[in-house]
């Protein structure tokens, strides 16, 4: 069934065009990627979907009574005050019956009168028909997915949240509303390894219709199936996942420029025969060849695979073997210790990738090796002769005061204009643009900016943390191939998996306060632990049965039991008792064996995937002996509601 549909649609702005002749159409249950170039006119495409916004011509059509719901980059949760009343939000009115119904069951103790009763069992009718009982344990199970705790989130303060945390909080908000088509905006750039994975399997498994704009290639390929290309001034769709746009892009780019070549060449003889012919005793001829040339319509030439960037890293000293020396090195904040005994080398020609939750310690870390934050012990220190470059998750090294021309001109004080305005050309920006202002440029504007800086610094050691967060595909594989033909020594922090398995030799990754420094590339550490997300899969599932079963318990019917019936539900009392305690012990085993399966150093060792192995069987049993736990707990819970109302 089709639940939108887009027809011709073009959107100006004055004389301009963003985009023209858009048509593609929507069926349920499918889950597009959005890709293309920055400003092309993605996020527009999504305001025009959800109503917000009308195309300048064509037309958007929606399935009658569809329910969209539109994540964007920015968000504010106005009249929220805590962490989990934003994620809730959608249900508010629910929560309310919920809290109702607790008062009612707390009230029913002293008025058992039938208007009491009646009322009690209407409320908690509707609750059960409308879903009441899976709101918080969806809410918490989100939570929980994207990396907050959901006991705390009840007491959080949204005001104490950082601009990361808030991003997935709004990302949380838009996954649990009750939707038939999610339209998520860059859902990735604030999460981590761990988080971007649970997503995905997320997303491959919700019944709603699913469109995301993405940078991430390694979240695209995981989850979606049909993919929509901004490209020059319009898009094309293609059907089947995002390795087959790839592969369908360059057959379609290989045509058009045959294709244009082949008019070109047409076009170039026709003018010959013109010029030729124009005044000679074939005129005639002639003159009607120039007027069915002026009707022909003229194809553009294709967008060629080269990227919005062209940017190149050179080295200008060769530097020392030891680019990075940590030896026992310990890096906290106030009384918290973030890394703990850190010992390891990194050496020239090596590109490390450094990965770890978000919060981790991954860039106080980096800070601590520039100097800019103080090391608690040990020593962590940059080998003689190298020179750093680094870029800022944050962007701030791109002085915001500052024209894009003045930025450039500064690093480069010799240069004439031409050279500074080409050196920019080089990263997409041309003519008047080279006056703007750095603070009004957009994320990925400032991040090709910050990158043009880089280039300059002629570095033998790279220091990225998290590059990709605002660069559009092109431009990330621009980036891709410029470090994959960098002589020096890259140091990176990024969840871009596709970035990190092209480019890294090693992989240090940050656990629970320490570092283990893995032997092989990113590719390779993803196979070695497997184990690790399929315990953090069993994990979050057994949580999310478990806080149902607290949920149930919260909203459980509170009627009064009769004499007669007083012994036997006592019994079944206490063996909802026995079995409650045999959950907390299951919950409590698969809580061992995922920290031992989380621990990075266990596949470092020889014989650690085998024990990982082990472990994985071992978590298996524990949850199938959970799952029976909580399914005989539901038995004896319904046994004892049963006797509690029983007359």
């Amino acid at each position: 069934m089709t639940q939108l549909a887009v027809s011709s649609a073009a959107v100006d702005f004055g004389a301009t065009t963003l985009f023209r002749n858009i048509t593609f159409t929507v069926d349920a249950g499918e889950r597009w990627g959005i890709v293309g170039r920055n400003g092309t006119g993605k996020t527009t495409l999504f305001r025009l979907l959800t109503g917000e916004m009308v195309p300048t011509r064509g037309g958007v059509a929606r399935q009658p009574g569809l329910r969209v719901s539109l994540l964007e980059q920015h968000r504010e949760f106005a009249g929220a005050t805590t962490l989990w009343e934003v994620a809730a939000g959608p249900f508010a009115e629910l929560l309310a019956l919920e809290g109702s119904l607790m008062r009612q069951a707390a009230a029913l103790e002293h008025d058992a009168s039938e208007a009491a009763l009646e009322k009690y069992g209407r409320d908690l009718e509707r609750f059960e028909r409308e879903g009441g009982y899976t709101i918080a344990p969806r809410v918490d199970a989100v939570l929980h997915g994207l990396g907050f705790d959901p006991a705390s989130a009840r007491s959080t303060p949204v005001s104490q949240l950082s601009g990361g945390e808030r991003g997935r909080l709004g990302l949380a908000r838009q996954l649990v509303s009750p939707a038939d088509v999610l339209l998520l905006d860059e859902p990735t750039n604030h999460l981590d390894l761990e988080t971007t994975r649970w997503l995905e399997e997320y997303l491959t498994t919700v019944s709603a219709s699913v469109l995301v704009i993405s940078h991430d290639r390694a979240f695209l390929s995981t989850v979606v199936d049909h993919v929509l290309h901004f490209e020059g001034d319009t898009a094309n769709a293609y059907a089947g996942g995002y390795t087959a746009f790839v592969e369908q892009r360059a057959l379609r780019r290989l045509t058009q420029q045959r294709q244009y070549e082949q008019q070109r060449r047409k076009i170039a003889d026709e003018q010959d025969y013109i010029a030729r012919n124009i005044a000679g005793q074939n005129s005639k001829q002639a003159k009607g060849r120039r007027k069915r040339l002026d009707r022909l319509p003229r194809l553009s030439a294709p967008i060629g695979d080269e990227a919005t960037m062209a940017v190149r890293f050179e080295v200008a000293e060769r530097g020392g073997d030891r680019v990075i020396a940590a030896e026992h090195a310990s890096i906290g904040v106030d009384d918290r210790v973030l890394v703990a005994d850190f010992t390891a080398t990194l050496m020239r020609g090596d590109t490390v990738g450094l990965i770890g939750p978000n919060g981790s310690g991954k860039s106080t870390l980096i800070r601590s090796l520039l100097g800019e934050h103080p090391i608690a012990a040990g020593e962590l220190r940059i080998g003689g002769g190298i020179s750093v470059g680094y870029y800022r998750q944050d962007l701030a090294q791109v002085p915001l005061d500052k024209t894009l021309y003045d930025v450039i001109n500064d690093l480069r004080p010799t240069w004439d204009r031409r050279l500074v305005q080409g050196h920019l050309g080089r990263f997409g920006f041309s003519g008047d643009e080279v006056q703007r202002r750095a603070d009004t440029l957009s994320g990925g504007e400032r991040a090709r900016v910050a990158l043009a800086m880089l280039m300059l610094g002629r570095a033998n050691l790279l220091i990225l943390d998290e590059p990709t967060n605002h660069l559009d595909v092109e431009s990330i594989e621009a980036l891709e191939d410029a470090l994959d033909q960098y002589d020096g020594s890259v140091l990176i922090v990024s969840h871009d998996r596709e970035l990190l398995r092209t480019l890294t030799t090693r992989v240090w990754v940050l656990h629970d306060r320490h570092i283990t420094d893995f032997d092989g590339n990113f590719a390779e550490w993803e196979t070695a632990s497997a184990e690790r997300e399929h315990a953090a899969s069993v994990r979050a599932a057994e949580d999310e049965a478990l806080r149902r079963v607290q949920e149930k318990k919260k909203t459980a019917r509170r009627d009064e039991s009769s004499r007669d019936t007083r012994n036997a539900l006592r019994t079944a009392q206490r063996r909802v008792a026995d079995l409650e305690a045999a959950i907390q012990a299951c919950e409590a085993r698969v809580g061992e064996l995922t920290a031992a399966l989380e621990d990075p150093a266990l596949y470092t060792v020889a014989d650690g995937i085998a024990r990982a192995a082990q472990l994985g069987i071992d978590l298996d049993e524990t949850k199938r002996a959970l799952e029976r736990a909580l399914d005989d707990w539901a038995v004896a819970t319904e046994a004892v509601e049963a006797l509690a109302g029983t007359p």
